[in-house]
């Protein structure tokens, strides 16, 4: 077993990376003092960690602020193109308690946003009259790049009453009233993602959306307007430069009234014809796809829309007027063909479809994998890419190698970096040289190394967190990400059962011992998702109580999942586990981060996994169970979970075990809502790849026996990594959506001549 990390080795490791360089130590150590006694106004007699936490932040943020400010005089001088870019219990999160020392309140550019009222249609223009106001308070956030000199910009909105108390209306007994109203405006950026099931969430989470758009768009233009850095004289005036300077990113259909709000300010407050208006909203705007499964496309109600947004919603109804105007034009008689592409779905309630209008507005639609792009054109849009074929493209997601390497595993980046040097940090496509050292002998003891002492270290985590012995000598099998039934956590808890079944049954066989974690957050309306994270919990009491077991088997549920916890358990990840039902994931980045951290994967042959297993070699993944066209057939054909649970013994034990009460003895129904979906109405068809998955983990198991075997296979894993780092899908939207050409440029520190 290695030993632990010293102080020196640590040290070492994070100036290599150069990631901790500061210019004068002993400038520091004045800056820190000075903050501590005349920012906090405390001393070290009674400043408590948090104190010391502010006062650092500060330090480090003095050093960030010359270089923040060059960066935005820099853009305006140079005018580049803008981008803006148990039972689970929740329990709000007032992290703003304290305040952020990394924020700057900008109050000077708070921004009005309206809500409901009515609309008047005049010569000269139409008129959103009545409204009721609640003004957007921007807050500034630092972001600073990696050894450039440059720190961007991201701006957040909180939501401030317009005005303060009404003195006649407190003395008249109308404060109680006045607080109401005051905390029903502030509430739109108080709650993050309400639970939508009620009309209430429905309407809080379309205010939400509207007034971070409104905010926003109305922040660019006047920025649009002013072009120099700091001003607020009007400079420029012709809208169609709008494109040159501007691109606006829908991530998903959640921005998506973006599009109808660009329209509204370019129309009825800047009088640009609409003509001219649309084609410099499809030019600005452009759409990325994270999904494809309809539940998550976002279709409103229009008695919502009509009441919360009536201008958006006359602008929608306009474009969707003009859009099937095309349709029928290339498609004549196609009247199905209408009804699929309109913007407005007619069935029972009428909806606005989000994810249509982000397609017509935008000049560019992309999904954020190969084999999720290939379906939105073959499937979900079909339709939209058949008229528009030049519209779609892929950009695979990416993660950032600063933080889901060097920051996270600063072990394995110095061993990394021992090998091929430290230019990989900034291009990630460098691991590729790691591919000559699988065989080398130190290069496998030094990575298998650092993957102990990462587990060791997690170990400890998890045993003071968890109050549960762990084996650190186990596989450490993990799967964190979003608890939803296309994740198929619930398959994961059917080989959890099996593997007990079978340690139970023959406890005296040499059994690959594994630590099995599950972690992740369900949606607060969703409670199959609920239901799924207490089966998790309810078998791990079983599972690590069980003596016959003993250290062979523990079952942990990471409560709170969160990147502070990622960065601990990613790095100690023997085995990722990406088992969605192939063509449901659009793209995962957890999937990435595993594999850059030296973990092997075993998945389907889904989202991002496809392009993992490409450029790692498809022999170094546990490749398992139905591809993307099996899906399809079994569809066809009709999936029936009885003909698989009768034909599988030790499947029909695991769901009998969960069904009769075996992980629930004091509630033996507690899980049968679970069970009566798996039978009945699984659309994700969890039985249907169970044997191979089980068979598949049996060869996962074997492999782990072989230590050297298994470390060369983590070595082409982290080799073939290099595609997913962020650089690369950044570079690719700047250059093939938003117009622009990525630059390795320099900026001088604020110090420096320039």
């Amino acid at each position: 077993m290695s030993r632990p990390l010293s102080d020196h080795d640590k040290r070492k490791q994070i100036s290599v990376r150069g990631l901790a360089g500061v210019e004068n130590v002993s400038d520091l150590k004045l800056n820190f003092n000075r903050h501590l006694h005349f920012t906090l106004v405390k001393d070290r007699n009674v400043a408590n960690k948090r104190d010391y936490y502010f006062a650092l932040a500060n330090t480090v943020r003095d050093h960030l602020i010359g270089r923040w400010i060059r960066t935005q005089q820099h853009h305006y001088e140079k005018d580049p193109k803008r981008i803006v870019n148990g039972w689970q219990l929740e329990e709000a999160d007032d992290w703003l308690r304290y305040g952020n020392p990394w924020e700057k309140a900008r109050p000077e550019y708070m921004r009005p946003v309206h809500f409901y009222g009515r609309t008047e249609h005049h010569p000269d223009g139409v008129k959103w009259v009545d409204t009721q106001v609640v003004l957007a308070l921007p807050y500034d956030t630092p972001v600073p790049g990696y050894r450039n000199n440059f720190v961007n910009t991201m701006r957040l909105w909180s939501a401030k009453a317009p005005c303060e108390f009404n003195l006649k209306d407190f003395n008249i007994g109308g404060y109680i009233q006045a607080v109401l109203d005051r905390n029903l405006a502030e509430n739109i950026s108080r709650v993050l993602y309400p639970n939508d099931n009620f009309f209430e969430g429905k309407e809080l989470r379309l205010k939400q959306e509207y007034f971070v758009v409104a905010a926003t768009l109305q922040d660019i233009i006047r920025r649009f307007k002013a072009s120099k850095f700091g001003t607020r004289e009007i400079v420029r005036t012709d809208f169609t430069l709008l494109p040159e300077k501007v691109a606006i990113q829908l991530n998903d259909t959640h921005p998506a009234l973006a599009i109808p709000e660009l329209m509204r300010v370019l129309v009825d407050e800047e009088k640009v014809p609409w003509d001219q208006a649309w084609e410099i909203c499809i030019n600005t705007c452009a759409y990325t796809n994270h999904t494809v499964l309809p539940e998550a496309l976002e279709r409103w109600p229009i008695p919502l829309f009509q009441t919360l947004l009536p201008r958006h919603l006359e602008i929608i109804f306009e474009i969707n007027r003009r859009h099937l105007e095309r349709v029928a034009s290339l498609y004549p008689g196609d009247n199905d063909r209408l009804r699929r592409m309109s913007l407005i779905e007619e069935g029972g309630q009428k909806r606005v479809n989000m994810a249509h209008l982000c397609i017509v507005g935008s000049h560019a639609v992309n999904g954020v994998a190969r084999i999720h792009s290939d379906i939105l054109k073959a499937t979900v849009f079909k339709d939209f890419y058949e008229m528009d074929p030049h519209k779609f493209q892929n950009k695979t997601n990416g993660i950032t190698p600063r933080r889901w390497l060097v920051m996270c595993n600063p072990g394995l980046a110095e061993v990394i970096a021992e090998r091929i040097g430290e230019d990989f940090i900034r291009d990630l496509d460098q691991l590729q040289k790691l591919r000559k050292f699988a065989d080398d002998d130190a290069f496998i003891r030094d990575v298998a190394k650092v993957k102990q002492e990462n587990k060791l270290k997690f170990s400890r985590h998890l045993e003071e967190h968890y109050k549960v012995k762990i084996n650190p000598n186990s596989m450490f099998d993990i799967q964190v990400k979003r608890i939803h039934e296309y994740k198929r956590q619930l398959l994961n808890c059917l080989h959890i059962i099996t593997f007990y079944n079978r340690i139970r049954k023959e406890p005296n066989k040499q059994w690959t011992p594994r630590t099995i974690m599950i972690g992740g957050k369900a949606a607060p309306g969703y409670h199959t998702a609920k239901m799924i994270i207490r089966l998790i919990t309810a078998i791990g009491e079983v599972v690590n109580n069980d003596p016959v077991v003993g250290d062979r088997l523990k079952v942990i549920f990471l409560e709170n999942y969160r990147v502070t916890l990622a960065e601990k358990a990613i790095p100690a990840a023997d085995l990722s586990e990406q088992i969605s039902t192939a063509g449901t994931e659009a793209s995962g980045t957890g999937n990435m981060k595993f594999m850059l951290n030296g973990a092997l994967t075993i998945g389907t042959m889904d989202g991002a996994n496809v392009e993992m297993a490409e450029e790692a070699g498809e022999g170094n993944l546990f490749i398992f169970g139905m591809r993307v066209e099996d899906v399809e057939a079994m569809d066809r054909k009709g999936y029936n979970a009885s003909e698989f649970y009768n034909r599988i013994p030790e499947l029909k034990q695991a769901i009998d075990q969960i069904a009769g009460g075996f992980f629930s003895p004091k509630q033996p129904d507690l899980f049968k809502d679970i069970v009566n979906m798996l039978m009945h109405h699984d659309r994700f068809k969890v039985f249907a790849d169970y044997e191979d998955y089980i068979k598949c983990q049996e060869k996962v198991s074997a492999l782990y026996k072989k230590p050297k075997e298994w470390t060369k296979k983590v070595i082409y894993n982290i080799a073939g990594s290099g595609k997913f780092s962020s650089d690369r899908t950044i570079a690719q939207y700047a250059r093939e959506i938003w117009g622009m050409e990525p630059t390795l440029e320099k900026l001088p520190a604020p110090d420096e001549k320039h």
